[in-house]
Protein backbone atom coordinates (compact mmCIF):
# COMPACT_ATOMS: atom_id res chain seq x y z
CA UNK A 1 0.00 0.00 0.00
CA UNK A 2 1.26 3.47 -0.86
CA UNK A 3 2.19 5.61 2.12
CA UNK A 4 0.38 9.01 2.34
CA UNK A 5 3.45 10.74 3.82
CA UNK A 6 5.53 9.69 0.82
CA UNK A 7 2.72 10.72 -1.53
CA UNK A 8 2.90 14.21 0.02
CA UNK A 9 6.62 14.32 -0.72
CA UNK A 10 5.92 13.24 -4.31
CA UNK A 11 3.35 16.01 -4.67
CA UNK A 12 5.87 18.54 -3.35
CA UNK A 13 8.49 17.26 -5.80
CA UNK A 14 6.05 17.77 -8.69
CA UNK A 15 5.45 21.32 -7.43
CA UNK A 16 9.04 22.36 -6.67
CA UNK A 17 11.13 20.19 -9.01
CA UNK A 18 14.14 19.28 -6.83
CA UNK A 19 14.87 17.16 -3.76
CA UNK A 20 16.54 20.17 -2.16
CA UNK A 21 13.46 22.36 -2.56
CA UNK A 22 11.21 19.62 -1.15
CA UNK A 23 13.54 19.23 1.81
CA UNK A 24 13.36 22.97 2.55
CA UNK A 25 9.57 23.06 2.30
CA UNK A 26 9.07 19.96 4.46
CA UNK A 27 11.81 20.59 7.00
CA UNK A 28 13.79 17.47 6.07
CA UNK A 29 17.24 16.75 4.70
CA UNK A 30 17.69 16.12 0.98
CA UNK A 31 18.94 12.63 1.82
CA UNK A 32 15.79 11.84 3.80
CA UNK A 33 13.57 13.05 0.96
CA UNK A 34 15.52 10.97 -1.56
CA UNK A 35 15.25 7.86 0.60
CA UNK A 36 11.52 8.29 1.13
CA UNK A 37 10.84 8.76 -2.58
CA UNK A 38 13.01 5.75 -3.42
CA UNK A 39 10.88 3.71 -1.01
CA UNK A 40 7.72 5.05 -2.68
CA UNK A 41 9.09 3.93 -6.04
CA UNK A 42 9.60 0.41 -4.69
CA UNK A 43 6.09 0.40 -3.24
CA UNK A 44 4.62 1.53 -6.57
CA UNK A 45 6.51 -1.15 -8.50
CA UNK A 46 7.24 1.19 -11.44
CA UNK A 47 9.87 3.81 -12.19
CA UNK A 48 8.71 7.18 -10.91
CA UNK A 49 11.94 9.13 -11.59
CA UNK A 50 14.53 9.37 -14.33
CA UNK A 51 17.76 11.23 -14.90
CA UNK A 52 17.79 14.31 -17.15
CA UNK A 53 21.40 15.42 -17.22
CA UNK A 54 22.36 16.25 -13.65
CA UNK A 55 18.76 16.54 -12.50
CA UNK A 56 16.00 14.09 -11.64
CA UNK A 57 12.54 14.39 -13.16
CA UNK A 58 9.27 12.48 -13.04
CA UNK A 59 8.54 9.72 -15.53
CA UNK A 60 5.14 9.44 -17.19
CA UNK A 61 4.15 6.96 -14.47
CA UNK A 62 5.38 9.41 -11.83
CA UNK A 63 3.20 12.16 -13.25
CA UNK A 64 0.21 9.81 -13.24
CA UNK A 65 0.82 8.98 -9.59
CA UNK A 66 0.99 12.70 -8.76
CA UNK A 67 -2.57 13.04 -10.11
CA UNK A 68 -3.72 10.18 -7.87
CA UNK A 69 -1.81 11.70 -4.95
CA UNK A 70 -3.84 14.92 -5.24
CA UNK A 71 -7.08 12.91 -4.98
CA UNK A 72 -5.90 10.72 -2.11
CA UNK A 73 -4.42 13.53 -0.01
CA UNK A 74 -7.35 15.87 -0.56
CA UNK A 75 -9.69 13.06 0.51
CA UNK A 76 -7.64 12.41 3.65
CA UNK A 77 -7.57 16.12 4.51
CA UNK A 78 -11.33 16.32 4.03
CA UNK A 79 -11.89 13.22 6.20
CA UNK A 80 -9.80 14.65 9.05
CA UNK A 81 -11.55 18.01 8.87
CA UNK A 82 -14.96 16.36 8.63
CA UNK A 83 -14.32 14.32 11.76
CA UNK A 84 -13.19 17.44 13.59
CA UNK A 85 -16.19 19.44 12.44
CA UNK A 86 -18.77 16.64 12.66
CA UNK A 87 -21.99 17.71 10.95
CA UNK A 88 -22.19 21.17 12.49
CA UNK A 89 -20.32 24.00 10.75
CA UNK A 90 -17.75 25.24 13.24
CA UNK A 91 -14.26 26.58 13.51
CA UNK A 92 -12.42 29.07 11.31
CA UNK A 93 -12.76 29.25 7.52
CA UNK A 94 -10.01 31.39 6.00
CA UNK A 95 -11.15 33.06 2.78
CA UNK A 96 -8.84 34.80 0.29
CA UNK A 97 -10.86 37.24 -1.79
CA UNK A 98 -10.40 40.23 -4.11
CA UNK A 99 -11.87 43.56 -3.03
CA UNK A 100 -15.04 43.96 -5.13
CA UNK A 101 -16.20 40.38 -4.45
CA UNK A 102 -15.43 40.90 -0.77
CA UNK A 103 -17.85 43.84 -0.64
CA UNK A 104 -20.49 42.29 -2.89
CA UNK A 105 -20.44 38.66 -1.74
CA UNK A 106 -18.22 37.85 1.19
CA UNK A 107 -19.24 40.57 3.66
CA UNK A 108 -22.98 39.75 3.34
CA UNK A 109 -22.13 36.05 3.74
CA UNK A 110 -20.07 36.79 6.85
CA UNK A 111 -22.97 38.73 8.40
CA UNK A 112 -25.34 35.81 7.77
CA UNK A 113 -22.83 33.28 9.12
CA UNK A 114 -22.77 35.07 12.48
CA UNK A 115 -26.55 34.75 12.74
CA UNK A 116 -26.94 31.16 11.47
CA UNK A 117 -23.74 29.45 12.62
CA UNK A 118 -22.43 30.95 15.86
CA UNK A 119 -19.58 28.41 16.06
CA UNK A 120 -18.36 29.22 12.53
CA UNK A 121 -15.86 32.04 12.09
CA UNK A 122 -14.98 33.42 8.65
CA UNK A 123 -11.59 35.10 8.39
CA UNK A 124 -11.02 37.27 5.33
CA UNK A 125 -7.72 38.03 3.62
CA UNK A 126 -7.82 40.46 0.70
CA UNK A 127 -5.72 38.93 -2.07
CA UNK A 128 -5.66 39.22 -5.85
CA UNK A 129 -6.64 36.03 -7.76
CA UNK A 130 -3.13 34.67 -8.37
CA UNK A 131 -2.19 35.31 -4.75
CA UNK A 132 -5.40 33.62 -3.56
CA UNK A 133 -4.68 30.51 -5.63
CA UNK A 134 -1.16 30.32 -4.21
CA UNK A 135 -2.48 30.73 -0.66
CA UNK A 136 -4.98 27.93 -1.27
CA UNK A 137 -2.34 25.58 -2.66
CA UNK A 138 -0.01 26.30 0.25
CA UNK A 139 -2.76 25.73 2.82
CA UNK A 140 -2.79 29.34 4.04
CA UNK A 141 -6.50 29.63 3.26
CA UNK A 142 -9.44 27.21 3.01
CA UNK A 143 -11.47 28.94 0.31
CA UNK A 144 -10.51 31.34 -2.44
CA UNK A 145 -12.62 33.78 -4.44
CA UNK A 146 -10.97 34.75 -7.71
CA UNK A 147 -11.88 35.86 -11.22
CA UNK A 148 -10.94 35.10 -14.79
CA UNK A 149 -11.50 37.09 -17.99
CA UNK A 150 -13.09 35.57 -21.08
CA UNK A 151 -10.11 36.74 -23.16
CA UNK A 152 -7.64 34.97 -20.84
CA UNK A 153 -8.96 31.41 -20.30
CA UNK A 154 -7.35 29.62 -17.35
CA UNK A 155 -7.76 26.14 -15.91
CA UNK A 156 -7.80 25.62 -12.13
CA UNK A 157 -4.60 24.13 -10.67
CA UNK A 158 -4.41 20.37 -10.06
CA UNK A 159 -6.35 19.32 -6.99
CA UNK A 160 -8.43 22.52 -6.90
CA UNK A 161 -12.18 22.59 -7.49
CA UNK A 162 -13.54 25.73 -9.17
CA UNK A 163 -17.22 26.71 -8.90
CA UNK A 164 -18.73 29.60 -10.82
CA UNK A 165 -20.39 32.30 -8.73
CA UNK A 166 -21.33 34.89 -11.36
CA UNK A 167 -20.53 36.55 -14.67
CA UNK A 168 -20.50 40.26 -15.55
CA UNK A 169 -19.58 42.29 -18.65
CA UNK A 170 -16.64 44.66 -18.93
CA UNK A 171 -17.62 48.26 -19.70
CA UNK A 172 -15.75 51.31 -20.99
CA UNK A 173 -15.33 54.15 -18.49
CA UNK A 174 -15.20 57.56 -20.20
CA UNK A 175 -15.60 61.20 -19.19
CA UNK A 176 -19.26 62.19 -19.63
CA UNK A 177 -18.39 64.74 -22.32
CA UNK A 178 -16.32 62.35 -24.45
CA UNK A 179 -17.49 62.11 -28.10
CA UNK A 180 -17.79 58.31 -27.83
CA UNK A 181 -19.83 58.40 -24.60
CA UNK A 182 -23.26 58.75 -26.23
CA UNK A 183 -23.97 55.00 -26.56
CA UNK A 184 -22.26 51.68 -27.21
CA UNK A 185 -18.56 52.14 -27.87
CA UNK A 186 -16.59 50.75 -30.78
CA UNK A 187 -13.12 50.11 -29.38
CA UNK A 188 -11.61 51.14 -32.69
CA UNK A 189 -12.87 54.69 -32.10
CA UNK A 190 -10.53 54.89 -29.08
CA UNK A 191 -7.38 53.94 -31.00
CA UNK A 192 -5.63 57.24 -30.27
CA UNK A 193 -6.83 57.62 -26.66
CA UNK A 194 -4.64 57.43 -23.55
CA UNK A 195 -5.58 54.43 -21.36
CA UNK A 196 -5.60 53.64 -17.66
CA UNK A 197 -4.83 49.97 -16.96
CA UNK A 198 -4.02 47.68 -14.07
CA UNK A 199 -0.42 47.16 -13.00
CA UNK A 200 1.85 45.69 -15.67
CA UNK A 201 1.88 42.21 -14.12
CA UNK A 202 -1.89 41.90 -13.64
CA UNK A 203 -4.51 40.07 -15.68
CA UNK A 204 -6.33 43.42 -16.04
CA UNK A 205 -3.43 44.82 -18.05
CA UNK A 206 -3.18 41.71 -20.21
CA UNK A 207 -6.94 41.76 -20.81
CA UNK A 208 -6.78 45.36 -22.11
CA UNK A 209 -3.91 44.44 -24.44
CA UNK A 210 -5.87 41.51 -25.88
CA UNK A 211 -9.11 43.46 -26.26
CA UNK A 212 -7.40 46.26 -28.16
CA UNK A 213 -5.44 43.78 -30.26
CA UNK A 214 -8.75 42.26 -31.41
CA UNK A 215 -9.80 45.80 -32.38
CA UNK A 216 -6.62 46.20 -34.41
CA UNK A 217 -4.41 48.43 -32.27
CA UNK A 218 -2.11 48.49 -29.27
CA UNK A 219 -3.39 50.62 -26.36
CA UNK A 220 -1.40 53.67 -25.32
CA UNK A 221 -1.30 52.89 -21.58
CA UNK A 222 -0.23 56.10 -19.86
CA UNK A 223 -1.33 55.38 -16.28
CA UNK A 224 -1.61 52.23 -14.16
CA UNK A 225 -3.79 51.81 -11.07
CA UNK A 226 -5.40 48.81 -9.34
CA UNK A 227 -7.97 50.66 -7.21
CA UNK A 228 -11.18 51.12 -9.21
CA UNK A 229 -12.28 54.13 -7.17
CA UNK A 230 -9.01 55.80 -8.13
CA UNK A 231 -9.35 54.68 -11.77
CA UNK A 232 -12.81 56.24 -12.11
CA UNK A 233 -11.62 59.51 -10.64
CA UNK A 234 -8.71 59.53 -13.06
CA UNK A 235 -11.20 59.01 -15.90
CA UNK A 236 -13.24 61.95 -14.59
CA UNK A 237 -10.13 64.13 -14.76
CA UNK A 238 -9.69 63.23 -18.44
CA UNK A 239 -6.52 61.17 -17.88
CA UNK A 240 -7.69 58.31 -20.06
CA UNK A 241 -10.27 55.63 -20.80
CA UNK A 242 -10.44 52.37 -18.87
CA UNK A 243 -12.14 48.97 -18.91
CA UNK A 244 -14.00 48.20 -15.67
CA UNK A 245 -16.28 45.34 -14.58
CA UNK A 246 -19.98 46.15 -14.30
CA UNK A 247 -19.95 45.27 -10.59
CA UNK A 248 -17.69 48.26 -9.90
CA UNK A 249 -20.68 50.58 -10.41
CA UNK A 250 -22.48 48.83 -7.53
CA UNK A 251 -19.54 48.38 -5.17
CA UNK A 252 -17.55 51.58 -5.78
CA UNK A 253 -20.12 53.90 -7.32
CA UNK A 254 -19.65 55.96 -10.46
CA UNK A 255 -18.62 59.57 -9.72
CA UNK A 256 -20.33 62.51 -11.42
CA UNK A 257 -18.73 63.23 -14.75
CA UNK A 258 -18.02 59.58 -15.60
CA UNK A 259 -20.13 57.20 -17.68
CA UNK A 260 -19.87 53.44 -18.16
CA UNK A 261 -20.76 52.27 -21.65
CA UNK A 262 -21.06 48.77 -23.21
CA UNK A 263 -18.61 47.69 -25.92
CA UNK A 264 -20.21 47.15 -29.32
CA UNK A 265 -17.42 45.33 -31.15
CA UNK A 266 -16.48 42.56 -28.72
CA UNK A 267 -17.97 40.93 -25.63
CA UNK A 268 -15.60 40.76 -22.67
CA UNK A 269 -16.74 39.19 -19.40
CA UNK A 270 -15.32 38.62 -15.95
CA UNK A 271 -16.31 35.41 -14.17
CA UNK A 272 -16.03 35.10 -10.39
CA UNK A 273 -15.21 31.66 -9.00
CA UNK A 274 -14.98 29.97 -5.63
CA UNK A 275 -11.87 27.78 -5.30
CA UNK A 276 -11.38 24.97 -2.79
CA UNK A 277 -9.26 21.87 -2.20
CA UNK A 278 -11.53 20.02 0.23
CA UNK A 279 -15.17 20.12 1.28
CA UNK A 280 -16.17 20.28 4.95
CA UNK A 281 -19.41 21.29 6.68
CA UNK A 282 -17.85 24.66 7.51
CA UNK A 283 -16.61 25.35 3.99
CA UNK A 284 -19.88 24.17 2.45
CA UNK A 285 -21.86 26.47 4.75
CA UNK A 286 -19.85 29.46 3.54
CA UNK A 287 -20.15 28.33 -0.08
CA UNK A 288 -23.92 28.04 0.20
CA UNK A 289 -24.14 31.67 1.28
CA UNK A 290 -21.73 32.86 -1.40
CA UNK A 291 -23.84 31.11 -4.04
CA UNK A 292 -27.23 32.20 -2.75
CA UNK A 293 -29.57 33.86 -5.29
CA UNK A 294 -29.49 37.15 -3.40
CA UNK A 295 -25.84 37.78 -4.27
CA UNK A 296 -25.96 37.34 -8.04
CA UNK A 297 -24.12 39.86 -10.22
CA UNK A 298 -25.97 42.28 -12.45
CA UNK A 299 -29.25 41.15 -10.89
CA UNK A 300 -28.73 37.68 -12.34
CA UNK A 301 -28.92 34.49 -10.34
CA UNK A 302 -25.45 32.98 -9.98
CA UNK A 303 -24.74 29.79 -11.86
CA UNK A 304 -25.19 26.98 -9.35
CA UNK A 305 -23.43 24.43 -11.55
CA UNK A 306 -19.69 23.99 -11.56
CA UNK A 307 -18.20 25.43 -14.73
CA UNK A 308 -17.63 22.65 -17.24
CA UNK A 309 -17.70 20.09 -14.40
CA UNK A 310 -14.62 21.65 -12.85
CA UNK A 311 -14.61 19.50 -9.73
CA UNK A 312 -11.01 18.58 -10.32
CA UNK A 313 -8.37 16.54 -8.64
CA UNK A 314 -7.01 14.44 -11.47
CA UNK A 315 -3.78 16.39 -11.70
CA UNK A 316 -4.51 18.14 -15.01
CA UNK A 317 -2.50 21.08 -16.35
CA UNK A 318 -2.13 24.10 -14.12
Amino acid sequence: MLDPTRLRLLREFAEHGTMTAVAEVCGLTSSAVSQQLATLEREAGVRLFERAGRRVRLTAEGRRLVGHAHNVLNALDAAEEDLRSASTPRGPVRVACFATAAVHRLLPAMATVRARHPDLHVIMHELEPREAIEALREGRCDLGIAFTYSLIPEDPPPGVTRLRLGVEPLLIALPAGHPAAAGEVDLRSLRGEPWIAGSWSTADHEMLDRACALAGFHPNVVHTADDYALVLRMVREGLGASLVPELVATVVGVPDGVVLRPISTIEITRTTHALLRTETPAINAVLALLRSPGTGMSGRRPDLESEGDERRGQGGPA
